[in-house]
C-alpha cells in the first residue's frame, strides 16, 4: 500500500498483479482500500487489480466539502498516476455511487461497471444520513452498533477488523462520505449508462436491500444482477468466493465480446 501524489492531492492505493484490463475497486462510506484485500489477492492473479482511499480516508489527503464528484476524480487523477487508461470499475455501496459518477466524468475510459450492495436512490436516505452524522464523532461506538447489519459472517476476527477499520476514519471525512452515498440520486446516470454492468447484493443485506439493487439492475440498460446467498452489505467478505466467481465470469463475458 502507498500513496501517490496525483492531479487531485495524495491518494493511498493498493496495488496486485499486472496484464489484462484493469480492475479499480471502490470503498463503502465506513472503510477504506483494506476492504478489498481479498479481492486485490485474487484478482492480481491475472490482471492489474487496484483499490484507493478516497479523499480524507485512510492514506488519501483530506479535501474539505468534497463529494461523490470529487471522489470520482480522485479515482481518475489514481489511475492516471498509474498509466492505466480503461478500467472495469467495481464499487460498493457508496463506491458505486461513485462508480456511476467516474462513468459520468469518462465513460469510455469505463470497460464495465460492478455495482456492489447499493442504488440508484435510497427511499430511506435522508434518514440514514441523519442517523450517521448524530453518531460520527464516536466512529467505534458507530461501528460497534451497526456491525451486526453490515456483515452476516460471525467470524469474530472478520468483525474486529471491519470495526477497526470504520474506528479510524476521521470523523469530519466520514461526514462527507456519509452525504455523498445516502443523498445521491443517480437515478438519470443510471439510464445513461451504456457500459455492460454487473448488479450484486447480498440476499441478506438489509442496509441496500435486494429491492434497490434489482431497481438499479433495472435502469441500466446493459445491466445484470447476481444475488449472493448469505451475504449482508458487505458482500465481498461475506462470500468472497461467491462474490469473485460472478465477478470473474462477467469479466470473462465482457472480454470475450471486446
Amino acid at each position: 500500500m502507498v500513496d501517490v501524489q496525483t492531479s487531485a492531492g495524495v491518494v493511498g492505493i493498493a496495488v496486485e498483479g499486472e496484464r489484462a484490463v484493469p480492475i479499480l475497486f471502490l470503498h463503502g462510506v465506513g472503510s477504506d482500500k483494506s476492504v478489498w484485500k481479498g479481492q486485490l489477492e485474487h484478482f492480481g492473479r491475472d490482471r492489474l487489480a487496484i483499490a484507493i482511499d478516497y479523499p480524507g480516508y485512510g492514506e488519501s489527503a483530506f479535501a474539505s466539502d468534497a463529494t461523490r464528484e470529487d471522489f470520482a476524480r480522485a479515482a481518475w487523477a489514481a489511475l492516471d498516476a498509474l498509466g492505466v487508461n480503461n478500467a472495469h470499475i467495481c464499487g460498493l455501496s457508496l463506491g458505486g455511487v461513485v462508480a456511476m459518477a467516474m462513468y459520468a466524468a469518462a465513460p469510455r475510459r469505463c470497460v464495465s461497471l460492478i455495482i456492489a450492495d447499493s442504488f440508484a436512490v435510497h427511499p430511506q436516505g435522508q434518514a440514514i444520513y441523519d442517523r450517521s452524522i448524530a453518531a460520527s464523532n464516536d466512529m467505534r461506538g458507530l461501528a460497534e452498533a451497526r456491525i451486526g447489519a453490515l456483515m452476516a459472517s460471525e467470524d469474530p476476527a472478520l468483525r474486529s477488523e471491519v470495526i477497526d477499520t470504520m474506528a479510524r476514519i476521521d470523523p469530519e471525512a466520514y461526514r462527507l462520505g456519509a452525504r455523498a452515498v445516502w443523498l445521491a440520486d443517480q437515478r438519470e446516470r443510471a439510464a445513461q449508462l451504456e457500459a455492460p454492468t454487473l448488479v450484486i447484493c447480498g440476499d441478506e443485506d438489509a442496509i441496500t436491500p435486494p429491492d434497490l439493487s434489482n431497481e438499479l439492475a433495472t435502469l441500466i440498460p446493459a445491466a445484470r444482477l447476481k444475488i449472493i446467498e448469505g451475504a449482508s452489505h458487505l458482500a465481498n467478505i461475506d462470500k468472497p468466493t461467491e462474490f469473485n466467481r460472478a465477478i470473474d465470469d462477467f469479466l470473462s463475458e465482457v472480454e470475450r465480446r471486446a
